[in-house]
């Protein structure tokens, strides 16, 4: 006897793992100020998720440069611990890039030369670095300008001088403290743009910190929320962007939605800031 034959449907492949690229455990950050001391922030659980984009957003004083210098190797945690692919970090680790508000070019230096600097100090071969810089100053847009120097340049355009110069050291996990801060919106949509490029090329992890809110919500697969000094996570936003996005979304309704969500639950914050802010300065 012949068994019924039984149609066959596809199986849906498994969800990748998610892995943790960077953990921080019970992390408290305390500044000693004289005969004070300031709690910056924590005690912080956070886990950044291999290959996913996320933002922090907070009010001003909360911590949120303080979390990316922890993470970077800048400044150690008071207590808990932080670790970089399953390692303590001390010091800044091998394969993480960090990008700052501040211009951090080289005036003295062209922007070839500029992009090539850290490599230069690590001691990578010549042709390695000549290769590495070309694809860098292409990807940014920049080989038309790799004989200028930074002060011939726009301010966006020196940005991703500093985003060029991370990216040829080729790092695993990218932390970037509001890089675009002194954009303008139009601007900062487009470089927004060419950083989302940056992160689905590289498969980076990605920290961004943003004063703006439309910035983290558009960029990020996840934005987490932090309160007002000492700086804790309040809540953390899936945004369910797909990967291939671009700035075309903030057009989508959902965009709102995401954007009020975090504004609803910052706005409280922001709020205890301004009052304790207003309080010190009444002392």
């Amino acid at each position: 006897m012949i068994a019924p034959s039984r149609t066959l449907h596809p199986v849906e492949p498994l969800p990748e793992p998610r892995v943790a690229a960077a953990r921080l455990t019970g992390v408290t950050r305390i500044y000693s100020t004289g005969k004070k001391s300031l709690h910056a922030l924590g005690p912080i659980d956070l886990d950044l998720i291999k290959g996913e984009f996320f933002s922090v957003v907070g009010p001003s004083g909360c911590g949120k440069s303080t979390l990316l210098d922890v993470l970077s190797g800048l400044a150690p945690p008071t207590d808990g611990s932080a670790e970089f692919e399953g390692k303590p970090i001390a010091g800044v680790p091998e394969g993480v890039g960090v990008v700052f508000q501040e211009d951090a070019s080289f005036p003295w230096l062209t922007v070839e030369a500029n992009v090539a600097f850290g490599l230069r100090r690590a001691g990578v071969d010549g042709a390695e670095i000549a290769r590495r810089v070309d694809y860098a100053l292409g990807f940014m847009g920049l080989r038309d300008f790799k004989k200028a120097y930074p002060a011939q340049l726009s301010g966006g355009m020196r940005q991703r001088v500093c985003i060029a110069r991370t990216l040829v050291l080729q790092p695993r996990m990218i932390l970037l403290d509001e890089p675009f801060g002194a954009l303008d919106q139009q601007t900062r949509l487009l470089m927004g743009d060419e950083l989302l490029r940056l992160w689905r090329e590289t498969h980076a992890t990605v920290m961004l910190i943003t004063h703006s809110l439309d910035e983290a919500t558009m960029l990020s697969d996840r934005v987490g929320v932090m309160s007002a000094r000492p700086g804790l996570f309040i809540e953390t936003i899936d945004t369910g962007w797909a990967k291939d996005r671009d700035s075309r979304i903030v057009a989508d309704p959902r965009f709102g939605e995401i954007s009020g969500r975090i504004w609803e639950r910052l706005r409280v914050e922001t709020m205890k800031h301004m009052q304790r802010s207003e309080r010190a300065a009444g002392a």
